[in-house]
């Protein structure tokens, strides 16, 4: 199957109150031979207060952002989506793209009146080479060298771990350029480590990995944290019955039957607790597993005896009322959430209608002045206000007055808002934080952070006006 890696560049890391400013993507081969490219910049949206420190990182004025020579944000969203699904079925690739880009995507989408889901429905998959590096690190014989920061921890920041591995240009943080980090970095194991490549590849299959977990007896199965790795010997003991990809395993170098006959409140207990008897496993992340057998040397239950171990397995797959309970227990570890007052963070609390989504694609394929009066036969709540908002930020002359002075004052308590307990950035959180960074900045973080200051000063100017 072909390969996509792409890369995002935000205004700030939370996928909800943030945005995508920049995509950039090079479709490959199966043999990762590059066989198109695309990229693309967009203007920031209205109600969006950029994170200082997102454009110190990414080096971006806040006048690149706002010049009116770029696509607005339903322009480039409607592209970046248009060249996916052309370039689909694919196996989408990025760099810790899992817990950040592709969430990004998916609130660009639900911002935009798209489908949310791409990179996995469709005959799509996901995975992110930053666990294929994580789990090189481990399994690859030391045929991937992983950085060390000053105080001797591992590093697997992209521009460090590929400049390690022989990548000679400079990776800085501008979408087209991380992603040929990503791709240099993606052949550079494909052609190490063969073998782990294609494992890491069969498990951007959710199918795939649930078969291998409850059809392996043993696997050894790898996290992270902070940098550093965690690998346990475990089998499958359990599924969650209202989300099959969520799996539990249990660490075999514990004896099962002192926690047979816990409770399913119990065992939630044990789930949250710091001493991990039971683990949940995502099969729908790319999780790092491997046959038992490869388990490195200093895993705890590679020091319990072959007999003991398949004892242990025997003991805990024959007991179905046990796996049973531990299927209720992933269920109800999170309590259930209220409502979020904020539209953004009640992406996922029902999927639309067939009726919606039947009125969100002719909303893409019509006039404004239709899809003005599409928003009136919108049934949920939620599609209909991103509807409302996007039609304000594209089109606002075209709104009823009532509407579009609704929106006027929205927008301006949005972003001037003096609550710093707000969930997104504000004009005084902004200001606040580009004064912090200017008093260790240098003379070239200086000069944009005063540019951000002057940016910050006229949306003040512009909204209390």
């Amino acid at each position: 199957m072909r390969l996509i890696i792409y890369d995002t560049e935000t205004t700030g890391l939370s996928a909800a109150y943030d945005q995508i400013v920049q995509f950039a993507a090079i479709l490959t081969d199966e043999n990762l031979n590059e066989l198109d490219r695309y990229a693309v910049r967009c203007r920031l949206l209205p109600h969006i207060v950029p994170s200082p420190r997102a454009l110190v990182v990414n080096r971006v004025t806040p006048g690149r952002l706002t010049d009116e020579k770029l696509p607005s944000h339903y322009e480039a969203m409607s592209q970046i989506r248009a060249k996916l699904m052309g370039w689909s079925p694919a196996i989408f690739l990025g760099y810790n793209s899992i817990e950040f880009d592709e969430k990004f995507l998916r609130q660009a989408f639900f911002r935009t009146l798209h489908p949310l889901f791409l990179t996995n429905t469709n005959g799509n998959a996901r995975g992110d080479l930053m666990r294929a590096a994580y789990a090189a690190s481990v399994y690859g014989e030391n045929k991937l060298k992983v950085p060390l920061e000053r105080n001797g921890r591992p590093t697997f920041k992209l521009g460090q771990v590929a400049q390690a591995n022989g990548y000679a240009s400079k990776v800085q943080h501008e979408a087209m350029a991380d992603v040929e980090a990503t791709l240099f970095l993606a052949r550079h194991i494909k052609s190490n480590l063969p073998q782990l490549w294609e494992e890491m590849l069969r498990w951007t299959s959710k199918d795939a990995v649930v078969r291998f977990i409850s059809g392996e007896e043993k696997v050894s199965f790898t996290e992270f944290f902070f940098g550093k790795s965690y690998t346990w010997l475990v089998t499958y003991c359990g599924q969650n019955p209202g989300r099959d990809s969520r799996l539990a395993v249990f660490d075999l170098q514990f004896a099962p039957q002192n926690y047979i006959n816990l409770s399913v409140a119990e065992l939630i207990d044990r789930m949250n607790s710091n001493k991990k008897v039971i683990r949940e496993l995502r099969a729908n992340a790319q999780p790092i597993l491997m046959p038992g057998d490869a388990a490195p040397g200093s895993v705890a239950g590679k020091s319990i005896g072959e007999a003991e171990l398949q004892q242990r397995i025997k003991f805990i797959r024959n007991n179905r009322e046990f796996q049973a309970r531990i299927g209720e227990a992933l269920a109800g570890r999170r309590p259930q959430q209220p409502p979020s007052p904020h539209v953004e963070e009640r992406i996922f609390e029902v999927f639309p209608r067939a009726d919606d989504e039947l009125l969100m694609r002719r909303f893409h394929n019509t006039d404004w002045q239709n899809r003005v009066e599409l928003i009136k036969e919108l049934k949920d709540p939620r599609v209909r206000e991103m509807a409302q908002r996007l039609v304000f930020t594209e089109r606002p002359d075209i709104l009823p007055t009532s509407d579009r002075e609704h929106l006027e004052a929205w927008l301006s308590d949005r972003i001037l808002a003096a609550d710093p307990n707000v969930p997104w950035m504000t004009v005084p959180k902004a200001l606040q934080e580009a004064n912090d960074l200017l008093a260790n900045a240098s003379k070239e973080e200086a000069a944009l952070l005063r540019d951000v200051k002057n940016f910050l000063g006229e949306l003040t100017d512009r909204y209390t006006a």
